[in-house]
């Protein structure tokens, strides 16, 4: 199956857009730590990661499945660490969902009905970032600009898909962007309280 050079031009880009974006909150953590970082949503990133990789095969799509080969090494190291062998009922509560979500309607309906109970998974897996950074003042350890380059690989990847006709991929990747968008707002306006903060506290002491 051929397409349209653009199409797969902007499929790579994708590709290179996780890959930079993932690298990005790895680096942040071994600078800025943990602080804000949630385990269970890169637990998912990783079990989903081999959900694409697989889907990719059958799809005959290239930049599916390296978009999620090539991330992967910089996501373990971000359970390493966050020291996610500490945390065995944070693994296994993601465990489960990627089964209920992806594994299951597999099973039961084809790649399709997996794609789609992945996009609701992809949905799910943000909600326990965005819950930490509700929760916690310090979102340092998050880094903002990794979620908006997700936010626009999301972009690219829903262009893409409307070009090779991969329906069930395009939706569960839009639901997926639209939540990378509130993680990356939220994150931003942490980052800001906190100079605000740290600016407070400078004139304080003086």
């Amino acid at each position: 199956m051929s397409h349209a050079p653009l199409t797969l031009l902007l499929g790579w880009s994708a590709v290179a857009i996780g890959v930079v974006g993932t690298r990005s909150q790895f680096r942040r953590i071994c600078t800025r730590g943990v602080a804000g970082v949630s385990i269970a949503t890169w637990t998912l990133f990783v079990l989903m990661g081999c959900f694409w990789m697989s889907y990719g095969f059958v799809a005959h799509s290239w930049q599916v499945s390296m978009g999620s080969a090539l991330a992967a090494p910089w996501q373990l190291a971000i359970l390493v660490r966050l020291k996610v062998w500490e945390h065995a009922s944070i693994v296994a509560r993601s465990v489960a969902a990627f089964l209920a979500c992806c594994v299951v309607p597999t099973v039961l309906f084809g790649w399709a009905g997996g794609v789609l109970g992945t996009g609701v998974a992809m949905t799910i897996n943000r909600a326990p970032q965005l819950i930490e950074l509700i929760r916690q003042v310090d979102a340092s350890g998050v880094s903002a600009g990794s979620w908006y380059l997700g936010v626009l690989g999301c972009s690219l990847w829903i262009i893409y898909y409307t070009g090779v006709h991969l329906w069930a991929a395009l939706a569960a990747t839009s639901a997926a962007g639209v939540a990378n968008l509130a993680i990356a707002l939220l994150t931003s306006g942490r980052h800001v309280q906190a100079r605000r903060r740290l600016v407070a506290e400078q004139v304080f002491a003086s």
